[in-house]
Parts: structure tokens; C-alpha cells; sequence
């Protein structure tokens, strides 16, 4: 038995060809890309639009502390307020 084969927390990765884990194992991705692999995958079966928001939030991080780019004001108080445009 495998360790991909069990999951702590849910089952929220079982219905994907690739689990999240291997992609990032696979294409030597940085802790910051690698959290935004993971949420952006299970958005829709776990954590739903605070996914999403750690997706920008990690993206932020990246910009801040890999390149020296502070994020837009605007940005920054939407994914604070949990606030935006909502998909229909």
C-alpha cells in the first residue's frame, strides 16, 4: 500500500487523475506553488471561495517575498473583507 492511496482530513483529492502532492513532487515546485496547487484543486469539494482567497493569498506572498512586489491595496482588502465578484 501506497501512501497516496490514504488521506488525512477527507477525501477531497480521491476524485483526481494526479493527486495535487505528486504534481508537486513531480515538477520540483516551491512551497508557495505548491499551496496554490492544492487549494486551487480542492476549491470545489472542501474549502469553496477561502480556497480561492488562499490561492491569492499564497500568490501575494510569492510576489512579496520572491520578488519584491507588494500587492495592489485593492486586491489585498477584497481577500481580506472575503469580499468580490462571486461566479455564477
Amino acid at each position: 500500500m501506497s501512501a497516496l492511496d490514504t488521506q488525512a482530513g477527507g477525501d477531497h483529492y480521491k476524485g483526481c487523475s494526479i493527486q495535487p502532492i505528486q504534481y508537486i513532487h513531480a515538477n520540483d515546485l516551491d512551497f508557495f506553488q505548491g499551496n496554490i496547487v492544492k487549494y486551487a484543486t480542492r476549491h470545489k469539494s472542501k474549502g469553496g471561495a477561502q480556497d480561492l482567497q488562499k490561492v491569492i493569498h499564497y500568490a501575494q506572498l510569492a510576489l512579496e517575498l520572491q520578488y519584491g512586489v507588494k500587492p495592489a491595496d485593492e486586491l489585498g482588502d477584497m481577500v481580506q473583507a472575503g469580499k468580490g465578484e462571486r461566479a455564477s
